[in-house]
C-alpha cells in the first residue's frame, strides 16, 4: 500500500499567499492552503503546496 505524502505544517512559517502577501491557513480536509484576504485556495499535491494563482480556487463568500 503507498502513502500519500502529508502536508508539513512547519511550511506555513514561510509561506505566504503570492497574490495578498497575508498568512495562509492549513485545511487538512480539503488538502488545500487558505487565503482569506484573497478568497483563494491553493491546492496541496502529494504534500506539496501549489502556489500558483492559475491553479487557486475561488472560495465563495
Amino acid at each position: 500500500m503507498t502513502e500519500t505524502p502529508t502536508f508539513d505544517r512547519h511550511m506555513l512559517e514561510a509561506l505566504v499567499c503570492p497574490v495578498s502577501q497575508g498568512r495562509l491557513e492549513y485545511d487538512a480536509e480539503a488538502q488545500e492552503l487558505i487565503s482569506a484576504s484573497a478568497n483563494l485556495a491553493y491546492p496541496i499535491r502529494d504534500g506539496i503546496p501549489v502556489m500558483l494563482f492559475d491553479e487557486a480556487r475561488k472560495l465563495e463568500a
